[in-house]
């Protein structure tokens, strides 16, 4: 996505205000991550995390990569000094979070053992890989 002329505070703040965006953002930390995982680690409906995802990135807070059937999704950092600062911080406060501690936690598991779950047959591991596997 290219960088924007002016860029949405608004729709930065809105973006960060939804626990299923909070959720997608967690997962990613520093890594990119194929929409199957969330689907699966998020147990959501496929569109129902599409949407969110293409929320983050209408808000900038996320770019997407397409490799074959799968598609990727990594955190960007806005170009926007002070949502940059924000962003960093809430992804900070988030580690805090018992739940997101479990999502990362079933992430883990899902990258270290992908066969034993069927959804997930196929489908790229994250990038970089998990330090567990």
């Amino acid at each position: 996505m290219a960088a924007r002329a002016h860029f949405d505070l608004e729709r930065f703040f809105q973006a960060l205000g939804d626990r299923t965006r909070l959720r997608l953002l967690n997962l990613m930390g520093e890594r990119e991550i194929c929409v199957c995982y969330f689907v699966e680690i998020l147990d959501s409906p496929q569109p129902k995390i599409s949407r969110h995802l293409a929320y983050l990135r209408s808000a900038g807070i996320v770019r997407a990569r397409r490799e074959g059937k799968w598609m990727h999704y990594r955190i960007a950092m806005p170009a926007h000094a002070g949502a940059a600062q924000i962003l960093r911080q809430t992804l900070a406060a988030l580690q805090e979070e018992k739940e997101m501690q479990a999502d990362r936690a079933r992430l883990t598991r899902a990258c270290c053992a992908p066969s034993k779950i069927a959804a997930l047959e196929g489908a790229p591991l994250p990038a970089p890989h998990c330090e567990a596997c």
